[in-house]
């Protein structure tokens, strides 16, 4: 059994490498897989060093990084909610950052650490009013996974809302801004976006890892959990914050890009990983896999223009949805 994960995990860092050099090499200027690594260790042809470290690495690891932090979020929400639908986007956290990182750039905030707050802030806010939401239809804030999911299309249907209030008189380069968010994109990235993001994802996705022994009792049930003597109160509240925090990060970095957290953790509990800790390490390479695919996709499939990186993966995502809702029934 060891070395089967053994084997696992081999093969998904080593896909996640292929498919990044693979995309990396994949352009207007095609450049092959060896000249790609030539060129990120600074050999070889000046004008390919130049595209690969300054245009399309940080591009790529921002993806990357971006699936991997939505892929954790997800993991995290579904063991805590015991719920295998729940997922940032779908329960509303993603489009309440977006609210957050909108309202923010419409102030001229122009600073990542500003608006990455104010994107923290606003899928915080909407991880709470998702959870009222449900406990006032009476299901306790997370049993029943339809409940929870109405909610979640409450709270994005009023993140809309907000989002165009705040757009109504805007000028012109406020709302192409906006529009950005709302569809996800990771292209204009610069290195700077990427140490921003890859220290949230650290420290978020860390301490997720860190207190994943807590989402494998609170998977139980809170009566069980408590008995084991976990504060039930105080690990879900510090569960839903660190997945906010992921999930605006995410947000202010690259816009709305959903279903990535649904999908990923059914990937890695197929392979037969159950307990948390692994799940959440392993969603975080399927994620980061997963959104360098979707991205390549986005630029290859008509060029010279791109489609909208939430767009594809909401193709993917959505029948996925539909077959996990019919099997939750």
């Amino acid at each position: 059994m060891i070395e089967h994960r053994t084997w696992h995990w081999a093969a998904m860092l080593l896909l996640l490498m292929t498919l990044c050099v693979i995309a990396v090499g994949t352009g207007a200027i095609a450049i092959a897989p060896r000249e790609v690594l030539r060129a990120i260790g600074g050999g070889g042809d000046a004008a390919v060093v130049s595209i690969v470290r300054n245009l399309r690495m940080p591009r790529i690891l921002l993806a990357a990084l971006v699936g991997a932090g939505l892929g954790m979020s997800g993991g995290a929400l579904q063991g805590t909610l015991r719920n295998g639908l729940a997922e940032p986007y779908l329960l509303g956290v993603s489009g309440g950052a977006a609210v957050g990182a909108v309202i923010a750039f419409a102030l001229h905030a122009v600073s990542e650490g500003a608006i990455g707050i104010a994107a923290f802030a606003g899928a915080a806010s909407a991880v709470v009013l998702a959870l009222l939401v449900a406990r006032a239809a009476g299901a306790g804030g997370r049993g029943d996974p339809r409940t929870l999911l109405m909610a979640g299309v409450v709270i994005g249907a009023f993140a809309n809302a907000v989002i165009m209030i705040a757009l109504a008189n805007a000028p012109a380069n406020t709302v192409r801004g906006a529009l950005w968010w709302m569809m996800g994109s990771v292209a204009d990235t610069s290195w700077r976006s990427v140490g921003t993001l890859s220290l949230y994802v650290l420290i978020g996705g860390g301490a997720l890892v860190y207190w994943a022994r807590e989402i494998d009792v609170l998977a139980l049930g809170d009566e069980p959990a408590a008995a084991l003597g976990v504060n039930v109160e105080a690990s879900t509240r510090r569960i839903y914050l660190l997945s906010a925090l992921l999930a605006g990060a995410t947000v202010a970095a690259a816009g709305l890009i959903g279903f990535v957290g649904l999908i990923v953790p059914h990937i890695v509990r197929a392979a037969g990983i159950r307990q948390h800790r692994p799940l959440i390490a392993g969603a975080a390479v399927i994620g980061a896999t997963l959104v360098v695919a979707a991205d390549l996709v986005a630029r290859t499939v008509r060029p010279p223009g791109e489609l909208p990186l939430g767009a594809v993966t909401a193709v993917l995502g959505v029948p996925f949805f539909l077959a996990q809702l019919r099997r939750a029934r």
